[in-house]
Order: structure tokens, then sequence, then C-alpha cells
């Protein structure tokens, strides 16, 4: 009798199993795609692609479509909460995780000619013998000149999987020659540390861009070369950095706070507190610190500057950070994009959020919000700095901190106007001086060390006036910044990208300010 029963039963779920199956592989009718919905608001948004996929007068392209709907709902959220393309995700992927498969050169674009801006260290074309200033003509048989090629064209033709060989037609300006090279593509380091070296006998300078996987490692590996040359002092320079991973900034924070001091805490929609403490793992707690921000070091880098303030630890420099207390999560679509999305705030030792209001009609307000502080006086004079009483804070020490908005630090470094404004006039001829400084011949510097570099490289100015006779209708220049770029961007070239750093740094207005902090005795924020 039992199986009389489930016949009928059985026959009629395979034709209704038929009928759907049916449906979706001839004709998916809007009501039976929404059939297996979540969500009204998810079976409207499925309908409402549907209809245009299939019922409105165009052709769409409902994929693009659907990119844009993902990236206008998550403006609506907060400004970090972002939608990353599948096109996108490998190359972000990539620049976090410090490392990609390649040939291992900085490369652009002159005079339809790829050039090589800079051979890194240790990677397939260093070992190859490939120098700056190289134009790469051809790779396996596809010619990369007199073409007008992008950027993602030549990276997928450089790139590959690991250990597969590319072959390489180079033509060398200075000697007038063509080079064949095969080349092994293998890893490539993607640097986060910009540049180490000693200031002063005693004082050490690190500057890291971001925080990405290898950043830690890269840190101590820089620490370790500088406390081996003498380094007593630090300074460790954030300015520019928008962050990265949180918990490699907790691990740049525990190199110098002692055991059990609160690094930073987290709070979700649940009010969940995930707290961070310091480790006994921290080989620099016995050092000193300076930490320098401006107006555009953010997230992980005012966690850096945030846990060393409240912590009384060291001297923050600068100007008032960029003011992000948000947590971004990546979450997958399943097609290869992906969302980062805000799954919790973060907080300060002392407790404070230093995330800055992002309400209001006009989001652009948030991104420039620079131009904002520069009119309001904020960039140049620290009277200037709004800070709101009700967020006050005090550190153990009795050291007064502010919330709502950026860290404020414990020495204001206002902007160099002449320089500022000289650097903004500089971009537009920045390009030009790079295409100059790799095309230039460079014999003469072939046996000189960096120390000669910075003592002797172009004291009559005999390059730099050459340079400037070239330039036909050039913009307003700040002379000064660009004889400083000029110099650095030989040295880039010439020595690599600490040395770019090292001769841009003469003259900068923080480090003569930590220079002279340096020469005082007492400094209260040094003590422990």
């Amino acid at each position: 009798m039992k199986n009389k029963i489930y016949i009928p039963l059985l026959f009629a779920i395979a034709i209704v199993l038929g009928i759907l199956i049916g449906t979706f592989l001839n004709y998916p009718k809007r009501n039976t795609v929404m059939l297996f919905s979540k969500s009204s608001s998810e079976a409207k948004i499925k309908r409402l692609i549907d209809y245009i996929q299939y019922d409105y007068v165009d052709k769409v392209d409902t994929d693009s479509l659907l990119d844009g709907t993902i990236r206008n709902i998550l403006r609506k959220l907060d400004p970090h909460s972002v939608y990353i393309p599948a096109s996108e995700h490998d190359a972000i992927t990539e620049r976090m995780n410090g490392e990609f498969v390649g040939v291992g050169i900085q490369f652009r674009m002159y005079k339809d000619s790829l050039t090589v801006v800079q051979v890194i260290k240790g990677g397939p074309s260093d070992k190859a013998g490939i120098k700056a200033g190289d134009r790469i003509l051809i790779a396996d048989k596809d010619t990369l000149y007199g073409k007008k090629l992008n950027t993602n064209y030549i990276f997928k033709t450089l790139k590959g999987e690991p250990n597969t060989k590319v072959n390489l037609i180079v033509y060398r300006k200075p000697e007038g020659t063509f080079l064949n090279f095969t080349l092994k593509r293998g890893s490539v380091p993607i640097n986060s540390i910009d540049a180490y070296y000693m200031l002063t006998d005693t004082l050490g300078y690190v500057k890291i861009n971001k925080f990405a996987a290898t950043t830690h490692d890269e840190f101590k590996k820089a620490m370790s070369a500088l406390l081996k040359k003498g380094m007593q002092r630090l300074v460790l320079d954030l300015r520019g950095n928008p962050g990265g991973y949180l918990g490699v900034a907790t691990q740049i924070v525990d190199e110098f706070l002692e055991d059990d001091k609160l690094i930073v805490f987290t709070k979700n929609k649940g009010g969940k507190i995930d707290k961070t403490f310091a480790t006994k793992k921290g080989d620099f707690e016995n050092h000193k610190v300076y930490v320098l921000i401006d107006e555009n070091s953010a997230s992980a880098s005012e966690i850096v500057a945030g846990a060393l303030q409240d912590n009384d630890k060291g001297v923050i420099v600068g100007r008032r950070s960029f003011g992000k207390g948000l947590v971004q999560q990546e979450m997958d679509l399943g097609d290869g994009s992906a969302v980062r999305l805000t799954v919790s705030r973060y907080y300060t030792p002392t407790g404070r959020s230093i995330q800055k209001p992002y309400g209001g009609k006009d989001g652009n307000a948030y991104y420039e919000d620079r131009l904002i502080r520069l009119h309001h006086g904020e960039l140049t004079n620290a009277d200037s700095i709004k800070v709101n009483d009700s967020l006050k804070f005090v550190t153990p020490k009795g050291k007064v901190v502010y919330g709502g908005g950026g860290i404020v630090p414990d020495v204001f470094v206002g902007i160099d106007t002449t320089a500022y404004f000289g650097a903004i006039d500089f971009e537009g001829v920045n390009n030009f001086v790079f295409d100059y400084a790799i095309d230039y011949h460079h014999k003469q510097f072939e046996n000189l060390t960096f120390e000669d570099f910075k003592k002797n490289f172009d004291t009559d100015g005999k390059i730099l006036n050459e340079y400037l006779a070239g330039i036909n209708n050039r913009p307003q220049i700040n002379m000064p910044t660009l004889k400083i770029y000029f110099k650095a961007l030989f040295a880039r070239i010439l020595f690599g990208e600490s040395a770019f750093f090292e001769i841009l740094n003469e003259n900068d207005k923080m480090l003569e300010k930590v220079l002279a902090l340096e020469k005082k005795p007492k400094i209260s924020d040094f003590k422990n």
C-alpha cells in the first residue's frame, strides 16, 4: 500500500522538477528566477536585472550594470566599504601579499618605448644584468615599441607562471648596443619599506609606504641593519601611508611596547570587543622612536601612531592624520570579485575613535578634507587644528589626546608652503625629469659611490641647466624643489629607492624638527 502512495508522489515531484529545469534551460522567466530568493530585497534586485536582460529595448551588459549597482550600494554605507572587480582583484592581492611573479622591473613608456626605470634587487632582471635605462623592444617575439601599449598589456606580457622563460631583446642607449636576455620568471618582492638609513651616528630612519603581509619582516631586517650601524633612536616615517593589514600594524607596535600593554581594540555591530596586547617579542622596547605623520597617514598608520602616543612611547611629529577608524574585511562574491566591507571600528588604548565624520550630502568632502584643512589654515598653523573637548582623553602619564578625527601630533610641523606648492607645480614636469634622467649618459657616474654622489652631483648646475634648456613652455617651478627632485631621481636610477628618499629628505622640515628635538636634553615623552 505504501509503495502505491510513493510512486504517484515521486512521479509528481519528477514532473515539477522537469518543468523547473526546462524553464531554466529554455527561458528563465522572472517569476521562476525568484522562486528560491532568500529575501524580498534580493528578489527585487534579481527581478530588475532580469527585466533589463530580457525585456529592455537595447542590449545591455548586465554584468557591468551589476558592478555599478554594487558600488552604489556600498557608497551608501561608508567611504571605505568598496567593491573590487575580478579584473583588479589579483593585482590588489599581489600588492598586499608583497610579491608577484614576473621579471622584476619598474618601467614606463618613453617615446613609445618600454623603458626600465628601476631593476628590483634580487629579481630575475637584476640577476640577468638588465639595467635602469634599458629599452625592452621585444618580449617573446611580441614587439613592445612603436605602439601605444597600456600598462595592463605590458604586465600580462612580462608576468607569467613561476619558472617560465621569456626572451627579451633590449637596446642599451649609452653603449648603442642590442642585447639578448633569457629570463626565468620568478617571485619578485613588492617592498613596503621605501628606505632605511642613518640620519646621524645614532638616529636611524625607516619609511613604510603600506602595511602589507611582508612589512613586519622587512621592518625587522631594516632595524637589524640600523642597529649594527649604531642606531639608538628611530624615526619611523608614516607620511602618506594609507594603511593596510591591522594585524601587521600591531606587530610593528609590539616591537616598541612592553609586555601586556594595550595596542588597539575593535568593536563590531554586536558590541563584541577584541583587544590586542603587546607581547614579550618586542626587540626594540628600549629604543626611542619619533613617528612622522601627515594628513595622508591613515588607518593602520594611525593605529601605530595612536598606540605609541596613548602609551606615552616616543613623540608623534607632523600634522593631524587622515582620520580613518574603520576596519574592513574582504568577502568573496564567488566570481573572482570581492567586497571590502566595514565590519568594526577600532579604538586606541585610551578609548579614542579617530574616525572623522563621513555623513552629509557631499560625499566628496570626505576625500577633499586636505584642501579644506589647507583653506582653514590647519596645515600651516597648529592653532587652527579643530579638536572636540568632549572627546578628550588622558594617557597614563597625563598627556591630553583627542578623538574624533585623526591623530593630533605631539609636535606640529606645518607644510613648507614654498616647497608644497612648488611640488604641486612640479608635478607637471616630473615625468619629463624622469625621462631626462633615464636618457642621460651615465658613464661618468659608473664608479661613483653614493657618498661621492651626494657631495658632488651637479654642484655647478650644468646638468640641471642643460635639462631646463630643453623644456619649452614649462610651468612655473619652484627651483629649490626642482633641484632636490632632480638629484633624487638620478640617485634612484643609480643607487635605488632608498637613495632617492635619502636625497629627498635632505631639506625635509619634519626631519629638521626631529634633529632639533634631538639636541634638547629633556623630552618628557621619552621618559619610560
